[in-house]
């Protein structure tokens, strides 16, 4: 016999290969084979960004460093920059406008609703660029990509710590003395964080795709500003003015102004307690949950596709 014949006839006896009929799916999964990149089961993304925790903590300091490092007065600008705006404020609002008038103390006033507010802003927007604007190190390296967002913002809470004690020396130059009510800063920050960790993880998964959103954002957000009594009193504003109930509830309502409400009444003590939204705490829990949830596991579910064409 040929050994042509021989061949074809040891091919014929030959028991069928047991991958045949299967799909790429099935092969992948006899031979315990996982997509690169897939997007992990929700406790187990949980798990890797918690193991990430100190990449967390060291891309913030690392960035917060970076950021004026080209400027000769390097972070004194963290400081800087809100205190500037506060002095428009003051000069625009307080004085041309008159916001001032009925607002006792109003300088911790303002003060206090610029540096709180401006640690959502800076955190909306450095979020939407989380990821666009990173594209380099999320194709280069394996980690979970919700690090990013959360880095920012921590690196924006780091900033406002640094800027809160000259805030409290302000506080102290007009008058406002320590007092229990301080203490209140930690849970009313809390809350805060997580409610622009979460927003920040919404804006970096729209950002990611729409890059053109980061040049929206800062009307957007100045906009936002002008609703949250940031430069005058809401209660004053509302005063014998015949506005619907729903408008005066989304006022007070407004995330940011609930925050910055807070926030005053922790640390002056002119705005008392008659002065906060009703169920203003459980508004501020609320918010945090909320944002916080939604946020995560929006980001969360398009994590196989940041840093793709």
């Amino acid at each position: 016999m040929s050994e042509t014949t021989h061949d074809s006839a040891v091919a014929m006896s030959a028991p069928p290969s047991s991958d045949e009929g299967l799909t790429p799916a099935q092969r992948a999964q006899k031979y315990g084979l996982s997509q690169s990149g897939a997007r992990p089961g929700l406790p187990a993304y949980v798990r890797q960004l918690w193991d990430r925790r100190h990449f967390i903590s060291a891309f913030a300091s690392a960035k917060m460093t970076a950021q004026y490092s080209q400027a000769k007065l390097g972070q004194v600008w963290q400081v800087a920059t809100p205190l500037l705006n506060a002095l428009v404020y003051y000069l625009i609002f307080g004085l041309l406008i008159g916001t001032r008038n009925g607002v006792p103390d109003f300088v911790p006033f303002l003060v206090t609703g610029v540096f709180i507010f401006t640690f959502t802003q800076s955190s909306v927007m450095a979020g939407t660029k989380s990821i666009s604007g990173n594209l380099g190190l999320v194709r280069a390296l394996h980690f979970p990509r919700a690090c990013l967002p959360i880095s920012f913002c921590l690196m924006q809470l780091q900033q406002l710590v640094f800027s809160m004690g000259v805030l409290l020396v302000i506080l102290l130059g007009f008058g406002q003395l320590p007092t229990w009510s301080w203490l209140l800063v930690i849970p009313a920050l809390a809350l805060q964080f997580v409610f622009n960790t979460g927003l920040a993880m919404v804006m970096a998964r729209l950002g990611s795709k729409t890059p053109d959103l980061a040049q929206l954002m800062p009307f957007i957000m100045r906009t936002w500003m002008y609703a949250s009594g940031v430069m005058f009193s809401i209660d004053l504003i509302l005063k014998d003015k015949q506005v619907p109930a729903f408008v005066e509830w989304l006022l007070n309502a407004n995330p940011a102004a609930v925050y910055i409400d807070l926030m005053r009444f922790a640390l002056i003590d002119s705005f008392t307690a008659n002065k906060l939204p009703p169920h203003v705490w459980a508004y501020a829990g609320g918010w945090a949950l909320l944002m916080g949830v939604v946020g995560f596991v929006y980001f969360w579910k398009a994590e196989e596709r940041y840093g793709r064409g």
